[in-house]
């Protein structure tokens, strides 16, 4: 009923069209681009053995930093751990660019002087970064508060040791009394009364 579903035996469309004709789908389910592909057929059936043109020439994708990023990449190796959360800060390889791109605009340098510079401003700006960072500070906050609360709790165990130091004993309580007070709640004695 299904026909196959294999990728290579018919198209999309003929598979659906068999879905369609069988049952096994609504004709209220059937996809929206179904109507306009049956109105417009194409010149050519997509399929997955077309071949493809020959004479059209495939162009490289490269942009003009491709070559910068990839030989720092390959001289220094950025070790660095990237949050996806974090969307203000760029990772080390986009700020070295952008640092690249401002020397390179000026035009003072040739491109190893200021692939060198680059390097040095980037580093003086990630040293820069960990100083003002408001993370690292509010984490040094909370490590100040952990420590000034585990000073507080070993005073206050210190504290409460003592006391129990200062109380004074209790006499020692026979038997049956003991089994009284550690009971709580029901006598178990008085229920069993003749």
């Amino acid at each position: 009923m299904a026909q196959s579903r294999l990728e290579k035996i018919g198209t999309i469309f003929t598979r659906i069209q068999g879905l369609l004709r069988g049952g096994a789908m609504k004709a209220e389910d059937k996809p929206i681009w179904y109507d306009v592909y049956a109105a417009f057929p194409p010149k050519l059936e997509p399929r997955f053995d077309r071949p493809a043109p020959t004479n059209m020439p495939i162009r490289n994708i490269f942009y003009a930093e491709d070559v910068v990023r990839a030989k720092l990449h390959k001289q220094n190796k950025p070790n660095e751990t990237i949050s996806l959360f974090d969307q203000k800060r760029g990772t080390q390889s986009q700020q070295f660019i952008q640092i690249y791109e401002q020397l390179r605009s000026q035009g003072a340098l040739d491109d190893q002087r200021i692939y060198e510079t680059a390097l040095d401003l980037l580093a003086e700006q990630r040293t820069q970064s960990r100083v003002d960072s408001p993370e690292e500070s509010l984490e040094l906050a909370i490590s100040e508060q952990l420590d000034t609360g585990k000073s507080t709790l070993l005073s206050d165990f210190q504290d409460a040791g003592g006391q129990q130091k200062q109380q004074p004993a209790t006499p020692p309580v026979s038997g049956k009394a003991k089994a009284k007070e550690s009971s709580v709640g029901i006598n178990i004695d008085s229920l069993f009364k003749d």
